[in-house]
């Protein structure tokens, strides 16, 4: 009877999550905000400059600039900005869904500086003389053209500038209104041309002694309301120049994000199937759990008011593939007590209580560098940053916690107990109890002596390393935008593109281009690349152009040099401190010498990753940045593992190991247990990495590149070469300092 209620109890559970997920999961996903990748929108990144010599640019000075440039984005309907300081003198905007991004790029560069001058350029009055607020769209009285009218706060101050330019002759009686007036600009060098920057020049025939101004010009209403807006904003306390900026077409985002869907459907789908098919019953928990983790990500995620980008989405995706592994190496250890010929209930008991310390340890390690990558990471790296900590999260307590629970209701079932089968057991595989014989440890039903082959492995890894060496050397790696001055356009089209018709398209605009490549299963995407910047009119009218001929709405990326100088020293010093952080943490909670290795094995792993991408000219991004220091908490992730069983096997012989042979006995059979973990692990989060290669949107390829090759990279170094490095630097002073772990503080797993 109270099995029956356990079981009973189960599908309750999961029935009422089943509901939640399907009623909540289509809100929980409208209500997420997308980034400009996945929307259109616009993202521009501006060094902060003082207005004159005296001025110093401050903390305080940046931080009353984005409250400006805040109330600028609220008058153009904007609820979903991201507007933060960056470093010492960086604003950086993000502007998603936005209808008119001229209008919206006006909006912000535009400091604002209302004067009005005579026609020497003499100032008269200025954007404080104004009424804050007062500036409205109006028409003019006879003959209804569309002006702008405000208020001034001192009217005998206006009565008195206009009486002195009311007594100026015709043409010198000019009272000039300027906005944004810099060094160099003058009456007399704009007043003959069709479109003067000044913005009016009334002629003044009699005394105003009012506070009532009105601002004429061939204005439209749209471009009136504009300038009201403008004025009405007040002036930038500060120069803003524009050193980054890209734009994405509504187009191009949505086909992003439908693309990138998919592919985390097909990929999850994936992941489940294996799941169930190699750890059968338990599987079927792990997909429920892993179903209720998604879930759980998704809504923190909304209710942090995160803006969701397409490294995001991988990240998500990526973390079901993480999320995994605190199952696997679960089940496995499950697995290796069924096989010792332990009940299933002392099977279950003992293998979740052993695999707490490497799920934790792991984690750990992996949160380490993702809080590195959220601290330096730029705008969509921090939200990829943001989803994995959050990941990270959720899968411990989903899997650890949740995955445990609904499998201990079914432990006690008949059906379980004497069949291992449902655990991926075979019976042939169970040993005799009463045997004491200790079962030698296998991999696909044979066993493996790895230790022997170490210098097959030293010598693969030597070969690596001069082929990447004289590759980086002589091909250097394809720097992106993100690493150049210049400018790249993308093109996204239903249909297939032409190379030539492109770059005639091109030269009618005069936009010449170093490059034109064609991408996608049907040339259906081309990437546009310009050494130089190119200005923005320029950039105006390419979009207007392909708008109007084709209904393609391009994206548009530029870049100065000093974005790429502080993205390459954000990633050394991620990188560092992310490494002295697992080097104290594995140093603690392991010895230093694991530490050390797992440190060399990790700049290994991201070395490989660089020799490929210069080898094959793969172009070298900021999600490539991502991609390396994800890498760094994955790797780090499967080194734990394999180390916690050095660790563990070597406490169960009771005493400290002072031979080689010995040592080199448990760390062969601590390698080959933990290989099936590994393999499987790195499997479920290959599928869903070759998912967003083959499926996904053409602006992550690259992405899913470094993920793929890290992760073999990892699964080589984390088996292969870290223990084996491992065991000859420890062998070498083992007489003098024996291996010993008995007095390591255990961390115990959750009674259940």
């Amino acid at each position: 009877m109270k099995n029956k209620g356990r079981i009973t109890s189960f599908f309750l559970i999961v029935i009422i999550m089943g509901l939640i997920i399907g009623l909540f999961t289509p809100k929980v996903a409208k209500d997420i905000n997308l980034g400009l990748d996945l929307q259109g929108g616009f993202e521009v990144l501006y060094k902060v400059e003082p207005i004159d010599k005296d001025q110093e640019v401050n903390r305080e000075l940046l931080e009353f600039t984005v409250r400006m440039l805040n109330d600028r984005v609220n008058k153009l309907g904007i609820s979903e900005s991201v507007i933060n300081i960056e470093g010492e003198d960086r604003i950086r905007v993000q502007l998603a869904g936005v209808e008119d991004q001229n209008q919206a790029r006006e909006m912000l560069a535009t400091s604002a500086r209302l004067t009005f001058r005579d026609v020497n350029d003499t100032v008269l009055l200025d954007g404080t003389d104004v009424k804050e607020g007062s500036a409205k769209q109006d028409f003019h009285p006879e003959n209804n053209t569309p002006i702008v009218t405000l208020q001034l706060k001192d009217g005998k101050k206006f009565g008195q500038i206009t009486s002195d330019l009311a007594q100026k002759p015709e043409g010198e009686n000019r009272l000039v209104i300027w906005m944004d007036f810099q060094e160099g600009d003058s009456y007399q060098a704009e007043v003959d041309k069709e479109e003067p920057k000044f913005v009016s020049d009334p002629g003044v025939r009699n005394v105003i002694n009012s506070t009532d101004v009105m601002i004429e010009g061939s204005f439209t209403v749209e471009e009136a309301q504009f300038l009201a807006d403008i004025i009405n904003s007040g002036s930038l306390p500060v120069n803003m120049e524009e050193i980054f900026s890209t734009s994405v077409g509504a187009q191009f985002g949505e086909q992003a994000l439908k693309e990138t869907v998919f592919a985390g459907v097909i990929g999850i789908g994936a992941i489940f199937l294996f799941m169930i098919i190699f750890y059968r019953f338990p599987g079927i928990i792990s997909v429920i759990s892993l179903s209720v983790y998604i879930f759980v990500v998704l809504l923190i995620f909304e209710l942090l008011n995160g803006v969701l980008t397409l490294p995001g989405i991988a990240a998500l995706i990526l973390g079901v593939g993480m999320a995994v592994d605190a199952n696997v190496i679960t089940f496995e250890r499950i697995k290796e007590e069924l096989r010792e010929g332990k009940s299933l209930n002392a099977a279950f008991k003992t293998g979740t209580g052993n695999s707490f310390r490497a799920i934790f340890d792991a984690n750990i390690t992996t949160i380490l560098a993702a809080v590195v990558l959220f601290i330096f990471g730029t705008s969509s790296v921090k939200g990829f940053a943001t989803l994995l900590i959050i990941s990270i999260f959720v899968s411990f307590v989903t899997a650890v916690y949740g995955t445990k629970w609904l499998l201990q209701l079914w432990i006690k079932a008949k059906f379980l107990r004497n069949n291992p089968s449902w655990f991926g057991v075979k019976k042939s595989e169970v040993k005799d109890i009463k045997d004491n014989a200790e079962l030698p440890a296998k991999f696909l039903g044979r066993e493996w002596n790895i230790v022997d082959h170490s210098k097959k492995f030293f010598m693969l890894t030597s070969i690596l390393l001069v082929i990447g060496v004289i590759s980086l050397v002589a091909f250097k790696l394809n720097p992106g935008i993100d690493f150049t001055s210049g400018s790249r356009v993308q093109i996204a089209s239903e249909d297939t593109l032409n190379t030539e018709e492109i770059k005639e398209d091109l030269e009618k605009l005069g936009l010449e281009a170093k490059s034109v490549v064609l991408s996608g299963e049907n040339n259906e995407i081309a990437v546009i690349r310009y050494e130089e910047i190119i200005e923005e009119d320029q950039i105006n009218e390419l979009k207007a152009f392909y708008k109007d001929e084709y209904g393609i709405d391009p994206s548009v990326s530029v870049v100065s040099p000093i974005v790429g100088q502080e993205l390459v020293k954000n990633a050394i010093y991620a990188l560092a401190i992310a490494s002295i952080g697992m080097i104290i943490y594995v140093a603690f909670r392991f010895e230093f010498y694991f530490a050390v290795m797992a440190i060399l094995t990790l700049i290994h792993d991201v070395f490989i990753m660089l020799m490929v991408f210069s080898i094959f000219r793969i172009e070298f991004d900021v999600t490539i940045v991502a991609a390396i220091l994800t890498i760094i908490g994955y790797a780090i992730n499967s080194t734990i593992v394999t180390f916690d069983r050095i660790r563990e096997n070597a406490e169960q012989s009771k005493r400290a190991i002072k031979s080689m042979k010995e040592l080199s006995s448990i760390v062969n059979k601590s390698i080959v247990q933990t290989m099936t973990r590994t393999m499987n692990t790195n499997i479920t989060t290959l599928i869903a990495i070759l998912a967003f290669l083959f499926l996904g949107s053409e602006s992550i390829r690259g992405f899913g590149i470094a993920l793929m090759v890290g992760i073999l990279a990892g699964t080589y170094s984390s088996l292969f070469l870290a223990t084996q490095l491992w065991l000859v630097w420890r062998s070498k002073n083992i007489k003098d300092k024996p291996v010993d772990f008995r007095k390591k503080k255990r961390v115990e797993g959750p009674q259940v």
